[in-house]
């Protein structure tokens, strides 16, 4: 079932404060749910996070800082992207130190003809759905590590409430499988995978 969405005109809507990211990245996770993400102005309404945290045995962050993960230990409000099993991009926020939160999927609103020609793929329930999905149809990749979401090509932005969370466990990891930080908007047709 698809939900109805309000949809906030990234022209007129106020974008997130640093102090939105400034927290527990499993408060973020659920928050960020119905709120808005353009990238070079494409994108649409954030329907799916996973959290992961500095105890986390599932976060980049869990062994400590590295070259490749240095963008989670650095300030909050930043992009933290990495290639997933080599094979594609994963967009995160960072939250406070060490923290972040997975963006897995968003419904798309605006701009989806370009999303479609990026993809290849037609069918909007499949332009999104899952990290890859996203970034490729957001066309972001490692040279987007580091950004700050506060400034161009980024926009976060705020919309009108959702109506209802659904909480589960996080997709796709080998350690603290049983941790529920995974977030979605209940009812969306637009999630990666259902929640159980």
């Amino acid at each position: 079932m698809d939900v109805p969405l309000e949809q906030t005109s990234p022209g007129e809507a106020a974008t997130l404060p640093i102090s939105f990211y400034a927290r527990e990245a499993v408060a973020v996770a659920r928050d960020l749910i119905g709120k808005q993400l353009t990238v070079d102005g494409v994108g649409g309404v954030i329907i799916e996070t996973e959290a992961y945290s500095p105890g986390d045995p599932a976060s980049h962050s869990f062994r400590g800082l590295r070259n490749a993960n240095a963008t989670m230990f650095g300030p909050p409000a930043h992009a933290y992207v990495y290639r997933s099993y080599g094979v594609h991009w994963c967009l995160n926020f960072v939250c406070l130190p060490a923290s972040a939160v997975l963006i897995r999927a968003i419904q798309p609103v605006f701009r989806i003809e370009q999303m479609q020609e990026r993809r290849g793929v037609m069918d909007p329930l499949k332009l999104c759905s899952g990290p890859g999905r996203l970034c490729s149809a957001l066309a972001i990749d490692k040279s987007h590590d580091g950004l700050s979401l506060k400034e161009p090509p980024f926009r976060v932005f705020d919309a009108p409430a959702i109506a209802e969370l659904v909480v589960g466990r996080r997709i796709g990891i080998t350690k603290g499988v049983e941790t529920p930080w995974r977030f979605g908007l209940a009812g969306s047709a637009f999630l990666s995978r259902r929640f159980s």
